[in-house]
């Protein structure tokens, strides 16, 4: 019996549910904000330039790890796995936000984070003609205002893609909380 649950697809899901809200919590709301209220700029800068490549990957696998594992519903007749996924009953609980994450995941990872790195990379070099850092007290160059100003607009974006990760999770939470509801309920 206890063999069992190691071939199903149910404990893989919960656990990838699980980590990818958790992470997404902490990274967002504990790590983050601490690092950068505690450590100096450079070194905020050179952990978070290596964390993101990791949360944004997990943020993009993760989901793809609930498609393949969804579990389906024999009594309403929903199918388990990806084609489960697909059916018409569970498009907008179940597969909107599954895709949801794994967009925004796959967006801030292939898209926002290499456009960002890239603009971190030119604001050390504009700080280095310019022999001011962009977080020192101004006056700034017209060239490091504009990298600023195009860093903060990659940044914000993220950041909303990532909040709506967040947001699709918990939705999805919500979903698989009201399934196990309704088993309950039955028994």
């Amino acid at each position: 019996m206890a063999g069992s649950i190691l071939v199903s697809a149910a404990p893989y899901h919960i656990i990838s549910y699980g980590a990818l809200l958790g992470t997404s919590i902490f990274h967002s709301f504990i790590n983050g904000p601490v690092m950068f209220k505690t450590v100096e700029r450079p070194v905020f800068s050179a952990v978070q330039a290596n964390l993101f490549p990791i949360y944004f990957g997990m943020q993009t696998a993760l989901p793809v790890m609930l498609a393949l594992t969804f579990p389906g519903n024999a009594l309403l007749g929903v199918s388990s796995g990806p084609s489960g996924l697909l059916e018409t009953s569970s498009r907008w609980l179940s597969l909107a936000p599954i895709a949801t994450m794994f967009v925004t995941g796959l967006v801030n990872l292939v898209v926002l984070l290499p456009a960002t790195n890239k603009v971190i990379k030119e604001r050390r070099g504009q700080a280095k003609r310019d022999g001011k850092e962009y977080y020192e007290e101004g006056p700034h160059s017209e060239e490091m205002r504009a990298l600023s100003k195009k860093f903060g607009k990659l940044h914000g974006i993220s950041s909303l893609l990532n909040l709506l990760t967040l947001v699709s999770a918990v939705t999805y939470g919500f979903t698989l909380g009201s399934r196990l509801q309704s088993i309950v309920d039955k028994v």
